[in-house]
Formats: structure tokens, C-alpha cells, sequence
């Protein structure tokens, strides 16, 4: 099928470079035609006028009416080939000045080219690159403001906290939650800084590497336990329903996608809510659905919730640096998985993580 598909692509490309050759082809036809056709209408006019009466010029002389001929195709020919030519080239002059608009950081420029069908694909690629170049600018300057927010608050807490810690008049209470403060935000501070090399590194990978057979229930059950103390304090409830399903893939990565993800939940779920895990085991691959009690995505920002450094909540009360589902879907991308938001509400957030299980062919019998 692959094969049938790309000798289709080629055989595609092959018919669009022939039709746009035989477009030019046949421009230079008709200005050769009209040339010639426009030459020899003067010649005879000027002919019956007597201008060009060679007969009466003695000896059959023909060089005379050949050079005025000649001459009369060239000028002619030159001025059919400077109208059609603009025409022509009139696309190439609106990509070319859209192209300096985008050079100068007008994202917004967008072109409309009528004609053939390689001019209007010209200009929907055109519009295309133009609209993915503005949403890169959106993402960097996004990326810049976030990070800065995000990184500058956590310091400005420590520099306030620590001058107050400078007086002497503080009582022994306050002292200690001052500098637990100060602890919370140097340890913001730490995941901010690790998130963003884990998902640098994740990022400039290419290829799975470290990869072995393990209980995937298994590593998703030490998640939990790994993070019971925050379940534990707000009194929330875990609850899992799962197939024991082993897979091959890198274990230390996929750590992170159940991590963050459980993380997400205990964050947006109230006091003394559930917390629901399912995983279960399909043809070929593993479906993992992880649903909190929080208040819902709204639906602006549920575009956006894998995007790197957003936060839907803009006013920051909950903590978080918006890095985790960003680092989630890149992992899942690596092991040629997939996340989507499946259901989101007033009662809560359902998010469906599909994984190939990718077991190597000795491993088959023993799962």
C-alpha cells in the first residue's frame, strides 16, 4: 500500500511539473503565432500599399522585404513577450513581496492567487506556512512570558521572605513559617528547573532507548504509593480498576506520564474527593483512563492544555508550572501513543492514555 501510495504522490508530481511546462509551452506558442500571424498582416499591408512592392525593385531582390520581416517579428516579438510575462510572473511578484512582509515579522500577510492549479496551491502553502509561522511566535513569545512568570515569582517570595527574616522582632511561629515558605518556593524552583531539562532532553529525542518488558499495573501502583502523601492530606480517595498488563517500552519515561497525570488529579480534585485509574488491555495495545473530581476544562483552554507553560488557571492559585502534560505527550509521542481529554465537566476531567503494548515476540506467550 505504501508502495501504491507513493508511486501515486510521484506520478501526482510528475503531472503537475508536465501541465506546468506545457502552460509555458504553449504561452511561447501563442506569442510565436502571434508574432508571426501580426508580421505577415503588415507585410501585406504594406504590400498592397506599394511600400513593399519588391517586384518594381529590379532583379527580384528579396533580402530588402526579408530584413523588414525580421525585423518587424523581433520588435513584435519582444513587445508579446514583456505583456504575457507580466502576467505570468504577476504570482511570482505577490510571493515575493508576501515573503518580505513575513521576513519583516508581519505574520498576519496572506495572498490570494488566481489562475492555474499550481499558482492557488502555491498560495494556499503560502497562507499555510504563514498562519504556522504566527502560531510559532504566539508559542515563543507565550513560552518567554511564562517561563519568566514562573520562574521569577518563586525568587521574588525568597528575596521577600528572607529580608523579613533579617528583623529580630519575629516571633519563633512566624519565623518557621517563613522559612518554610522559602523552602516551598526553592523546591518550585527545583521542578521548574527539572521539567524544563526533562522536556528539553525528551524533546531533542528521536529514539526509544533503555526499552524492556515490565508490568505496566505495576509501575502505575508504585505511582500512587509514591505520591500517597499528597492524596493523603487533602483525604482523597485512589481508586484503580486494572488488567495486570505488561508492555515493552522505557520504563524510567513512562514513569513520568503516571506520575504527572495522577499529580493533575490530586491537584484539581477537592478535599475528601475520588480519584478513578482504569487500565485495560486491548489488541495490541493498552488503554489507561485517569479521572479526577475537579471543576472541568473550559473549552478555550482544552486547545491548549498539552501546550508548553499554559496554565487554564491564569490566576496561578493552584501550583503547578504547565510543563507536565507538555512532557506526558511527548513521552506517549516517543512510544507512538497518544493522550486526549475524553469527557470534561462541572464533575470532573477524564483523560484516555492509548499505548502499544509492542511486546518482542519471545515475550507473546508469557503475557
Amino acid at each position: 500500500m505504501k508502495g501504491e501510495k507513493k508511486g501515486q504522490g510521484g506520478f501526482r508530481e510528475t503531472a503537475h511539473h508536465i501541465s506546468l511546462t506545457l502552460r509555458f509551452v504553449i504561452c511561447i506558442f501563442i506569442i510565436l503565432v502571434l508574432t508571426f500571424a501580426a508580421s505577415c498582416c503588415l507585410i501585406l499591408l504594406l504590400h498592397f500599399a506599394g511600400i513593399l512592392d519588391y517586384t518594381r525593385q529590379g532583379h527580384g531582390n528579396y533580402c530588402f522585404p526579408l530584413f523588414v520581416f525580421g525585423m518587424i517579428s523581433v520588435v513584435l516579438g519582444v513587445f508579446f513577450s514583456l505583456v504575457f510575462s507580466r502576467r505570468v510572473l504577476k504570482p511570482i511578484r505577490e510571493v515575493i513581496e508576501a515573503a518580505d512582509e513575513l521576513a519583516s515579522g508581519n505574520f498576519d500577510i496572506q495572498i490570494e492567487i488566481r489562475g492555474a492549479r499550481e499558482t492557488q496551491e502555491l498560495s494556499r502553502s503560502f497562507n499555510h506556512m504563514a498562519e504556522e509561522l504566527s502560531s510559532l511566535e504566539l508559542l515563543r513569545t507565550d513560552f518567554v512570558n511564562n517561563f519568566s512568570h514562573e520562574f521569577k515569582t518563586p525568587i521574588a517570595s525568597i528575596r521577600g521572605f528572607a529580608r523579613i527574616l533579617q528583623r529580630e522582632d519575629l516571633t519563633e511561629e512566624e519565623r518557621k513559617e517563613y522559612l518554610e515558605i522559602i523552602a516551598d518556593e526553592s523546591e518550585r524552583l527545583t521542578e521548574l528547573a527539572t521539567n524544563v531539562l526533562n522536556l528539553s532532553r525528551i524533546e531533542n529525542q528521536t529514539i526509544l532507548s533503555s526499552q524492556t518488558v515490565f508490568n505496566c499495573s505495576e509501575q502505575i501502583r508504585r505511582a500512587i504509593v509514591l505520591l500517597e502523601p499528597k492524596w493523603s492530606k487533602k483525604n482523597q480517595n485512589i481508586r484503580l480498576e486494572c488488567d495486570e498488563v505488561k508492555i515493552y517500552a522505557n520504563m524510567e519515561l513512562l514513569e513520568q506520564v503516571w506520575i504527572n497525570l495522577l499529580d493533575n488529579a490530586i491537584k484539581f480534585s477537592p478535599e475528601n474527593s475520588e480519584i478513578r485509574l482504569l487500565i485495560r488491555k486491548r489488541p495490541g495495545y493498552i488503554l489507561v483512563t485517569v479521572s479526577d473530581s475537579g471543576p472541568g476544562i473550559e473549552k478555550e483552554a482544552e486547545a491548549h492544555i498539552f501546550d508548553k507553560f499554559y496554565q487554564g488557571d491564569t490566576s496561578h492559585a493552584v501550583a503547578g508550572n504547565g510543563l507536565g502534560l507538555a512532557i506526558v505527550r511527548k513521552i506517549l509521542e516517543l512510544h507512538e501513543g497518544s493522550i486526549r481529554v475524553a469527557e470534561t465537566g462541572a464533575y470532573g476531567t477524564v483523560f484516555e492514555v492509548r499505548l502499544p503494548v509492542n511486546l518482542p515476540m519471545v515475550q507473546t506467550d508469557r503475557v
